[in-house]
């Protein structure tokens, strides 16, 4: 491995700098970074290597059109064997690192890939993009409202493609699902609800802790508030903490609500919304529901969301399902869409789910069987980092589906009330209490500039 003592690792944070010009707040040496042509290979980093972040940085260096030139994880132990196994890929070892402004700092890479806790999308893709890198960030892109606008102007500002881990969007049975609503298969669609009901169990935090000497702590939590160490709040815990992340709903919910708003045409942000939920089948230690009920007001249009995380015989689809002709069992499929039309009934399932119409007496009208749309959605952002178009879930659009994301989860944090939407400022009118958690507080240096 490329230098990689454990106090290496500690102390290579102090190395990268940021400067502050104006009151905004910037990283040494950011500037635009060389474009990739055509037949060029693109140079790559990775920003967090859990399970997703192994899977997909892998995946892109099997594509034969990316080399990669960084392992980055706050973890050391996480990294482990990982830049050998890579290097074993591609003919040369990536260099290991804990600060991602590292990456950000080479001006030889093209791109990045950020898996981090989600707490860290946002200002990670906002510094890649002030250093003129590209962008796949995962899922939910945006921790609250506030910082998702910053991360499309920092697109924006800096000519970034900037691709959010939404990957129905390039997914053949998703297009032909919203091509038949748009061409009024289902006639007018009043009511739509959206399903995320998985088994789960109770979460219990265990006490405070010794900071482990393979983690580096400090950039663990960025920009989440300071605490002692917990294994409860970092891997795997994390999700169970506003402070780093939104719940389930975030986590795993924003796939259907993003395939919902496409299908649907992509709808705009709604009217008001409803939510409640709280720890309702466990009284347990963690902050976010188990439990969540949300609803989106349209123009003559109601969306539903329901979530849940004790019910064992709710399941996803399996892959005999994603990558074969075959359909969920719809009524305890755990991630299915049902979209009432006037016309029928749409059974739509996420991830190669496919898509079902019936009518009365389970008469199908229409169907079309689906395949995960995963490898078509790195290759929209590796061919639009040379094309320099927008892909198929740019920023822009992410940020526009986590919306609702956040509206459920603040509605929730104030206790469930009804919230109307100013449809310019994306705030909620005359309440003032919600509206608080619009923004976070951002813990230094780790914050998001007003001016990106």
């Amino acid at each position: 491995m490329d230098e990689f003592t454990r106090r290496g690792f500690i102390t290579k944070s102090a190395r990268s700098m940021l400067t502050v010009v104006g009151g905004a707040a910037v990283l040494a040496g950011a500037g635009k970074a060389r474009a990739a042509s055509p037949n060029e290979t693109i140079v790559m980093g990775v920003i967090g290597v859990g399970g997703r972040g192994r899977d997909v940085s892998r995946q892109f260096v099997n594509s034969g059109a990316v080399k990669l030139a960084y392992v980055c994880d706050v973890d050391e132990k996480r990294i482990g064997s990982y830049p050998d196994q890579i290097g074993r890929l591609q003919g040369r070892t990536p260099k290991a690192v804990s600060d991602m402004r590292r990456v950000f700092e080479d001006k030889d890479v093209d791109a990045v890939y950020i898996a981090t806790c989600d707490h860290w999308h946002g200002l990670a893709t906002v510094w890649a993009c002030q250093a003129g890198k590209d962008v796949y960030v995962e899922k939910p892109p945006c921790h609250n409202v506030w910082e998702g606008k910053k991360m499309v102007e920092a697109a924006r500002k800096y000519n970034r493609v900037v691709q959010v881990g939404l990957q129905n969007r390039s997914a053949a049975f998703a297009r032909s699902a919203r091509e038949y609503i748009q061409g009024g298969g289902l006639g007018a669609v009043p009511l739509v609800k959206v399903y995320n009901m998985k088994s789960g169990g109770e979460f219990r935090c265990p006490p405070d802790s010794a900071q482990p000497k393979h983690v580096d702590y400090d950039m663990y939590l960025g920009p989440a508030p300071s605490r002692p160490f917990n294994e409860g709040h970092f891997h795997g815990g994390w999700k169970m903490w506003w402070a780093y992340g939104g719940g389930d709903m975030g986590d795993d919910g924003i796939h259907q609500l993003d395939l919902a708003r496409y299908v649907l045409g992509d709808l705009p942000t709604p009217k008001a919304v409803n939510a409640c939920g709280g720890r309702v089948a466990f009284q347990d230690d963690r902050e976010v529901p188990d439990t969540q009920v949300v609803s989106f007001e349209y123009d003559r249009q109601i969306m539903t969301f329901e979530l849940s995380e004790y019910a064992p015989y709710m399941t996803k689809a399996g892959d005999d399902i994603r990558n074969g002709d075959k359909f969920p069992y719809w009524a305890t499929n755990a991630t299915r869409i049902e979209l009432y039309g006037t016309k029928g009934l749409m059974y739509l399932g996420r991830h190669g789910g496919g898509w079902q119409v019936i009518f009365a007496d389970g008469k199908e009208l229409d169907k079309e069987y689906g395949r995960q749309g995963n490898d078509a959605h790195r290759t929209n952002f590796l061919d639009c980092i040379k094309t320099r178009k927008r892909p198929n879930a740019d920023i822009e659009t992410g940020v526009a589906s986590n919306l609702l994301v956040n509206y459920g989860n603040m509605g929730v944090r104030v206790g469930g009330r009804r919230m109307v939407i100013d449809p310019v400022t994306e705030g909620v009118v005359g309440d003032d209490g919600v509206n608080q958690l619009l923004k976070r507080a951002y813990r230094e240096p780790f914050s998001i500039p007003e001016q990106v």
